[in-house]
């Protein structure tokens, strides 16, 4: 049934979103902005600024804000369609994983590979929405660095950094997948990323993390960052597991990686060199003192 709704429903968002692809509101926008700019090139030329300008420069502001706030209006339904479709593509997903086969029908497999395991991580990085509010909106929890509410219960599916004990007695913090949760016991089932050590944990709320669902954008919201210095988790390149770092340096534009410094004594000063780590993999770190 699941299958038959996806089928059904995604081929027309993404002919609603083709089509809103193809206004023609980014053409009319370009030639009320050149029709200002060569306005004040004349004004300019003549050295004056007569009634005759100051009325047409107004309503081609006007308009131009008009024509802003349209293309801006498209642009958050675009937005919405193509989060609407990644929902639908998730819930799928999910749907043949709880069946035990895979999405594309193949015989299901024991364990995914290594290195499409880090791929598929850089990827989800990367496909990571930016949180674009508007004018004075604050970012959401679960916006970069904000922290999840009080009352945040992770969803099937969402990914999460999870307290687990290891093989050798030792506790470490895990990238995994949420399969349940429990309002009774308030304990979640979470499935361990790495298939190679294929594991369902049962973990109270207070071992589990919830990941960022927005990249925060360093030019509109800082706050929503990490600050130089502080205490994070974040996942060590080509790993599934989050270690303890302090943020180095925070990202600059919405497509850039934090740079942290993973706590290692086998550096004199109990830091490795910087290492990259995107805003997906990096968050909050509750514990305050080293083991």
């Amino acid at each position: 049934e699941l299958k038959r709704r996806v089928r059904a429903r995604r081929p027309t968002n993404l002919t609603q979103l083709h089509q809103l692809c193809q206004e023609e509101w980014r053409s009319r926008s370009e030639h009320n902005l050149l029709n200002i700019q060569k306005t004040h090139e004349r004004m300019q030329t003549e050295n004056k600024t007569s009634p005759y300008y100051r009325t047409k420069l107004r309503g081609l502001y006007t308009t131009a804000r008009a024509d802003a706030e349209a293309e801006c209006s498209i642009l958050r339904h675009a937005l919405d369609k193509i989060a609407e479709i990644k929902s639908l593509l998730e819930e799928r997903r999910i749907a043949a994983k709880m069946a035990g086969v895979n999405s594309d029908n193949d015989p299901p497999r024991k364990t995914m590979r290594r290195g499409v395991l880090m791929t598929l991580l850089q990827q989800s990085a990367m496909t990571l929405p930016l949180w674009i509010g508007k004018p004075g909106d604050s970012p959401p929890p679960l916006c970069g660095a904000m922290p999840a509410s009080s009352d945040y219960v992770a969803k099937q599916g969402d990914k999460v950094a999870a307290r687990v004990k290891a093989v050798d007695g030792d506790e470490q913090w895990i990238l995994a997948e949420v399969v349940s949760y429990s309002h009774s016991t308030n304990k979640y089932e979470v499935d361990d990323i790495d298939e190679e050590g294929k594991e369902r944990h049962t973990l109270s709320r207070r071992r589990i993390i919830p990941l960022p669902q927005w990249k925060a954008n360093p030019e509109t919201d800082p706050e929503a960052l990490f600050s130089k210095d502080q205490l994070v988790l974040a996942l060590y390149p080509q790993t599934t597991c989050f270690y303890r770092a302090l943020i180095h340096t925070h990202p600059h534009r919405p497509q850039d990686d934090y740079s942290v410094l993973f706590e290692d004594t086998s550096y004199a000063d109990g830091y490795s060199p910087p290492l990259n780590v995107a805003q997906r993999y990096v968050v909050a770190c509750k514990e305050n003192k080293k083991k």
